[in-house]
């Protein structure tokens, strides 16, 4: 394993008070036949992080959650400068891939939060070892999705105003490279899998798992009145909408996603939305 460069996050106050700004160092590890990229930053109780589609890219709300615990993202194979991926076939594949790489990295149990498209392979990791995970985090997950969905696709601009419910904060979106763009779009494609998977969705009836589910009420991408599938299925679910942000929640409301993750991950079952079915966070 090695460690390259160093990537900087905004210095902010986080939820606590002052910390130490988080640090992200790239590393790379080889696993299940894969040399896979992650950033990572932090101290204490490891959060894994799965990112969603458009592949791994940090927000304020990782640096965050980096003040607080050892945060771990994953650039999953074939997303961003990495190889094509030809050999993965499905999300139960590509959940088995992160669970070899963090196993390389000697982590035996962790927290585990995926995004979007994240969220269903977190969820394959978290059924198919639910003795390593120790908390589910998943954001906007798009393991149930309405039928004939299909995923955002356009300019970045267009990308933008579908995936955040406040685009023009986000300033000058970088540049797209076509070629990776068209890589990215053929994976998500042949991985996504059907809008219902009733293999999965049996699975997950059984997870004990704690799991905190979070949706943006302003999301365009994913109904937010999914979630309330998860919170059926999964026996230890807990709901959260948070307001004036879309699919990109992290990215709309940073600070309001590292607080009610947080507590999530230190409390587990004495979380706060155990008292309520649901709650709207301000």
């Amino acid at each position: 394993m090695s460690r390259e460069g160093l990537i900087l996050t905004q210095n902010e106050e986080g939820r606590r008070g002052k910390a130490p700004a988080a640090v992200f160092r790239e590393g790379f590890v080889e696993a299940d036949g894969f040399r896979i990229r992650y950033l990572e930053a932090g101290q204490g109780a490891v959060l894994v992080h799965l990112h969603g589609a458009g592949g791994l890219r940090l927000t304020r709300a990782h640096e965050l959650l980096g003040r607080h615990y050892r945060v771990i993202a994953f650039e999953m194979p074939g997303f961003g400068l990495s190889p094509e991926n030809s050999r993965t076939q499905t999300m139960a594949d590509l959940a088995a891939t992160v669970a070899a790489a963090l196993s390389s990295l000697r982590i035996d149990k962790f927290n585990l939060m995926g995004t979007s498209f994240g969220g269903t392979a977190a969820l394959w990791l978290a059924v198919r070892q639910p003795e390593r995970v120790e908390g589910l985090v998943l954001e906007a997950p798009a393991a149930i999705r309405p039928a004939g969905s299909r995923p955002p696709s356009g300019s970045a601009e267009e990308m933008a105003r579908r995936l955040y419910a406040h685009p023009e904060r986000l300033g000058p979106l970088p540049a797209v490279d076509p070629a990776v763009q068209a890589k990215t779009r053929a994976l998500v494609s042949r991985l996504r899998g059907p809008d219902r998977d009733a293999d999965l969705e049996t699975q997950m009836r059984s997870l004990s798992t704690p799991t905190l589910v979070l949706f943006g009420t302003l999301d365009s991408v994913i109904p937010p009145e999914t979630g309330r599938f998860y919170r059926e299925l999964l026996p230890n679910c807990h709901l959260v909408f948070v307001y004036d942000a879309g699919h990109g929640i992290s990215t709309d409301r940073p600070e309001a996603f590292a607080d009610v993750v947080g507590d999530f991950l230190e409390r587990h079952e004495a979380f706060v939305i155990n008292r309520a079915q649901t709650l709207i966070h301000p």
